[in-house]
């Protein structure tokens, strides 16, 4: 295997001869470039040999999985993949466009060990990547990426016999009949569907209709120019635009999908926002009244009330907050063993007996029409009302490059450290505890906090705060959180602030 150069001119010989990775696509638990400036279809191959390799060292059965989103060179990218697993002697089994979560099913459904998803997820056109697994639920996560990093980069990937080719059509089916399985509403129910002209368009309104949803369609054309908003749930503009459809129609609440359709948004019947984390614990306090005693895990990116909210107590609810990614997530969910996870961005772990412990936001779409069914006589909005006051912020992203953000993110981690350590406030009040599970989350005397960790995917930290008291209290331990970022020069602009 020839060794990928890091850069290759465009629109030169090499160019379409020779393999061109950018290391830096190899991310903590998947793969993302931007296509063609990062990586090219010689690249693309490589990384197929390469990932081949890996199921081969580690005496995984040869048959692997492979679908690709609606974008429109996803398909020219898988296929090159597929090039290079069948290089390497892998069977490989085409699935078709399809969304993150149909291809992670079709792992049980077609039973095989393996799976590759050519996707750029949530991340604008111009993006690609590759999310990828050999223990089903689970996805790679860094000792993986790391493993396969270094055979693709250093040119060991290995070419055998025995690789093989079959298009398998019927999966997008049988996905759609295992999320609906047997049930129906009982209750009328009208949702918004938005799914932001993205792949799950392809999904989603004949699911809520399969279930006896009355389905309000917005942006439900696929169009891989994405026409009107990128398909994202966690951002602001998608979410107003959700906000404006269910005041507009009536509806009871506006579910949305990002591109993969691995995440969820809601928004509730008086136009609300109700972010993911949120959703979480409306669904922790309805699923613990089902299974007492339940464990949840919640990324450090959400509400701390998890730990805190009465009623989750009361039904001897266990808290586990861990590392952002859903490679993290679906692994802590298997570890210990817990009934669900949530994570801020929109991805949800149902395990079993809800779900397998991927993150699908059909799943989850799917449960909080379940929910809306057994609380006949409540609207969303009292189940958000229901839930303790918090005061949070979007998930706000200030850029810094892929080469310095883990860098600059140590500093302000030992920054806001020694901060603690001195005794030193944020927003007037003393800091309890700094938890470094992932970036650093800093915790306030009265439960506010703040997180500043660094995006798995992107080039960019994430930064994200809550208080329990008031939104003047939440502005101030941004503002005092931001000012510790700020002095590091390598931070640029934030994409969304609130």
């Amino acid at each position: 295997m020839t060794k990928p150069a890091a850069t290759v001119t465009p629109n030169t010989w090499e160019f379409l001869r020779d393999p061109m990775i950018k290391p830096t696509g190899f991310r903590e638990y998947d793969a993302r470039w931007k296509y063609p400036d990062e990586i090219n279809l010689p690249g693309v191959t490589a990384l197929g040999l390469g990932l081949g390799t890996q199921m081969r060292r580690r005496g995984i059965d040869p048959v692997i999985a492979v679908g690709n989103d609606y974008r429109d060179y996803s398909l020219s990218i898988k296929n090159a993949l597929i090039v290079g697993l069948m290089q390497a002697g892998i069977q490989v089994k085409d699935i078709g466009p399809a969304l993150s979560p149909m291809a992670y099913f079709s792992q049980f459904h077609l039973d095989v060990p393996a799976v590759a998803m050519v996707t750029a997820s949530h991340n604008p056109n111009g993006w690609t990547g590759v999310k990828m697994g050999f223990d089903r639920p689970l996805t790679h996560g860094p000792d993986e990426m790391s493993e396969l990093r270094d055979i693709v980069l250093n040119g060991s990937g290995e070419a055998r016999p025995g690789g093989g080719y079959e298009f398998v059509d019927d999966v997008q089916e049988a996905y759609l009949q295992d999320l609906v399985g047997d049930f129906r509403m009982t209750r009328p129910l009208k949702v918004v569907c938005a799914t932001g002209n993205g792949t799950a368009a392809a999904f989603a309104p004949e699911l809520f209709r399969r279930i006896g949803v009355e389905v309000v369609e917005s942006h439900t054309t696929l169009d891989y120019t994405f026409p009107n908003y990128n398909p994202n749930p966690e951002a602001m503009e998608m979410l107003h635009d959700m906000a404006d459809s269910v005041k507009a129609s009536g509806a009871d609440l506006a579910l949305g999908f990002d591109g993969d359709g691995d995440r969820c948004g809601v928004v509730d019947d008086e136009g609300e926002e109700i972010f993911a984390d949120k959703v979480g614990v409306i669904m922790a306090r309805d699923l613990s009244k089902l299974y007492p005693n339940a464990t949840f895990v919640a990324d450090v990116k959400s509400t701390g009330l998890f730990a805190s909210d009465p009623e989750l107590q009361a039904n001897g609810v266990t808290a586990d907050y861990w590392k952002t990614g859903h490679s993290h997530m679906k692994r802590r969910v298997k570890e210990i063993g817990a009934l669900a996870g949530f994570e801020k961005s929109g991805h949800y772990f149902l395990a079993e007996p809800l779900g397998r412990g991927y993150d699908c936001g059909m799943r989850v779409a799917v449960e909080i029409c379940k929910l809306m069914d057994r609380n006949p006589d409540m609207k969303m909005s009292d189940l958000r009302k229901a839930l303790p006051k918090t005061h949070s912020t979007p998930t706000m992203s200030p850029y810094c490059s892929d080469t310095e953000k883990y860098s600059t993110l140590d500093r302000i981690v030992a920054k806001l450290t020694a901060k603690a350590v001195a005794n030193e406030p944020i927003a007037g009040r003393a800091i309890k505890e700094v938890v470094t599970v992932n970036g650093a989350r800093v915790i306030l005397d009265n439960g506010g906090w703040g997180l500043v960790r660094a995006s798995s995917n992107t080039p960019n930290l994430v930064v994200v705060c809550e208080s329990p008291e008031s939104e003047d209290e939440l502005r101030a331990i941004f503002a005092d959180i931001d000012a510790v970022i700020r002095t590091e020069d390598t931070v640029g602009e934030y994409d969304q602030t609130f």
